[in-house]
């Protein structure tokens, strides 16, 4: 009797470690037929930035390096903000062409940015106070456009200094590549 008890018993925990395997496998499925990023939006607002970003573990997550604004005048003084694209919104425009330079090396694109800091400072023709609005004015030129609509989480302060006293910006940024 024993050994027909414990056949039953071991007969139901198999049919049951199928079922769990079976909805295991149906719920994998499921999520790869469905990863992709997901991008949260602020509610009631059309800031160009996202609120949260949720990425799925098939990607990798790809980190760039600080960029500073290139040197656009060499005509300039090399400790001039001129040097480097002039006020805020040049030298933003500048480092995220600079930014966007090394996605494409890198096989992606500006949209798949999931994450920004920048760091902005003060400047000096804005009473050393950060001038936000020229970064908006740069960024948005490459993010929440018609050809580019896909929104970083994104930070932004003002710091004392950069290496260079003429850089007004630094952007670092993560990016995202999808599984192959």
């Amino acid at each position: 009797m024993a050994s027909i008890t414990s056949t039953a018993s071991t007969t139901s925990t198999m049919k049951k470690l199928a079922l769990v395997a079976a909805l295991f496998a149906a719920g994998t499925g499921a999520a790869n037929a469905a990863d992709e990023i997901i991008r949260h939006r602020i509610p009631n607002s059309t800031f160009p930035i996202s609120a949260a970003v949720e990425i799925p573990s098939s990607f990798t997550n790809v980190y760039l390096s600080g960029q500073v604004p290139p040197l656009q005048d060499a005509t300039a003084p090399k400790n001039s903000a001129a040097a480097y694209g002039g006020d805020t919104k040049g030298q933003t425009v500048g480092v995220l062409k600079a930014i966007e330079k090394s996605l494409t090396g890198l096989g992606l694109t500006m949209g798949d940015v999931v994450k920004m800091q920048v760091f902005l400072v003060g400047d000096p023709a804005k009473d050393n106070k950060m001038d936000f609005a020229g970064f908006m004015e740069g960024y948005t030129q490459f993010f929440g456009t018609t050809a580019q609509p896909r929104l970083p989480v994104r930070s932004a302060m003002q710091v004392a200094a950069l290496a260079n006293p003429a850089y007004l910006v630094e952007i670092e940024v993560m990016a995202v590549r999808p599984a192959k």
